[in-house]
Parts: C-alpha cells; sequence; structure tokens
C-alpha cells in the first residue's frame, strides 16, 4: 500500500530539512513525497533540489502560487497516486521512525477502515527538546465534534477514496478548513476511523490557528460557519469549553 505524504510550505528553508529527512528515516518504505511549494523566495526550493537524489524518484514538488495552505493540500491530493493520504507540512517532523509502518498495519488489518489518527506535540521553535503541549486523540469520540473536539489533523491519515467521494478541503475557510472536512468525514458521513495510541508529529508552535487571539477568533467563526453549513445546530459557548481542554494539555509542562 503506497501513502502519499503532502507538505505543504512556503519560506521553510529553516526547517524544511527536518521534515524531509524525518520522511527518509521511515521504516515503511512504499511511500511518496509530494511537497507543494508556496512560490517561495528564501531558498526552500533550492532544499528540495538538493534532496532529489536521496528520495530515489519518490519526492515530487512544484513551486507556484496558491491561495493558502489548504489550496497546496488541495493541490498535493490531486497529485497523490497513493491509497492513503497523510499530511506533515514544512514546520513539522515525523516524533518517530516507525509512524508509517503503523499507519499501513492498520489499514491492511482492516479492508473496512477509512482513517486512522493519533497523537501530536508541540514543541518551542527554540528548543524542540522542550514540550509545550501534548495533544492526545485517545478521547475523542465523533460526538464531541459538537464541543469543537477533532481528531489532530496532522495525525489524520485516510484513504484517498474518502477525499474523492465527500470532497477536499474547502478554501473558503482560512484557518478551519481542517476541521470542516473532518466534520464532514467523520460526523456527518460517519466514515470509519481507529485510534493510534503513538505520538505521530512533532510541531513547532506559532501555527495559523494558535498564533494570536484574532486567530482563535476567526476559528471560532469558522468552526460556527462549519455547523451551520452543514445544517448542525451550534453555539459559541458550547464551542469555548473545548479550551479548557486546551489547556490542561499544556498544565504538566508549563508547572516543569
Amino acid at each position: 500500500m503506497k501513502i502519499s505524504i503532502i507538505t505543504a510550505a512556503w519560506n521553510s528553508a529553516a526547517t524544511i530539512e527536518d521534515t524531509l529527512r524525518s520522511i527518509l528515516a521511515q521504516t515503511y518504505q512504499d511511500w511518496e513525497c509530494i511537497v507543494i511549494d508556496g512560490a517561495s523566495s528564501d531558498g526552500t526550493r533550492n532544499i528540495l533540489r538538493s534532496y532529489e537524489t536521496r528520495f530515489n524518484g519518490r519526492l515530487h514538488w512544484i513551486s507556484e502560487p496558491d491561495q493558502g495552505i489548504y489550496d497546496a493540500m488541495n493541490k498535493g491530493i490531486a497529485m497523490a497516486s497513493g491509497q492513503v493520504i497523510g499530511m506533515l507540512n514544512a514546520d513539522d517532523f515525523y516524533s518517530a521512525n516507525n509512524i508509517l509502518d503503523q499507519v499501513a498495519k492498520a489499514f491492511t488489518a482492516d479492508k473496512y477502515l477509512d482513517g486512522v489518527y493519533g497523537d501530536i506535540h508541540f514543541v518551542h521553535p527554540d528548543d524542540l527538546s522542550k514540550t509545550v503541549r501534548y495533544y492526545s486523540s485517545k478521547s475523542f469520540t465523533r460526538a464531541k465534534m459538537k464541543f469543537g473536539f477533532m481528531p489532530a489533523h496532522p495525525s489524520f491519515y485516510v484513504k484517498k477514496e474518502v477525499y474523492d467521494r465527500f470532497g477536499k478541503f474547502d478554501i473558503q475557510y482560512k484557518i478551519a478548513a481542517d476541521f470542516e472536512s473532518l466534520l464532514r468525514y467523520i460526523y456527518i458521513h460517519r466514515i470509519k476511523t481507529q485510534y493510534l495510541d503513538m505520538d505521530f508529529v512533532t510541531m513547532r508552535t506559532g501555527g495559523a490557528s494558535t498564533a494570536s487571539l484574532a486567530n482563535r477568533v476567526t476559528i471560532m467563526r469558522e468552526h460556527l460557519r462549519a455547523f451551520r453549513n452543514h445544517g448542525i445546530k451550534n453555539n459559541a459557548l458550547r464551542l469555548s469549553l473545548r479550551y479548557f481542554s486546551k489547556l490542561w494539555e499544556s498544565v504538566p509542562h508549563l508547572v516543569r
């Protein structure tokens, strides 16, 4: 089973080598890496060129203007030739060398499985050994999506046919298109998923969804719009409750 790994990049010269090295280090070998670069001007493209020989034909990349990260992901999905697709952005890297191996085993063991997900953790961008938050998807249930919860999207691997049947990312959502897509797949279409008890991805803090209070407000608005567009009644108070959970995820690391 081939797994397509899609990496969205833009001016990522400082971090993308960590991403590429973590892919090359995977013990599972039936994969391809698709990098969609948003016309970087900082040397990202030179790095991609330098890694082409190391990937032995399994690195495919384009560099052109896009309409943001979700547009880049959609381009990657369209290019993908694997039966299963996952996202690994250019600020992130795999937390272990056997991630793809465990993903492949899960899909092989259950032919009816549509998607898998697990945990991720966030680190300080200047000290990758310093964990600032651990995001576990273990307690996730379909019903919790009405409270704004979702499995950690960087750990989400899904069959390509799910994108083909139910659509890719809606780029009208600037920050929360990942939530809207998972709402569509898991809550509305009820695809079959499985939690894998492992830490998939190490993420540097400072991403679009966590960067500012203004972005948090945008996320809330986009979550409410996603529910409304799909005919699901919800309200801001219910969605706000998840922030207590996010604080709890950070507490063990804040007190160290």
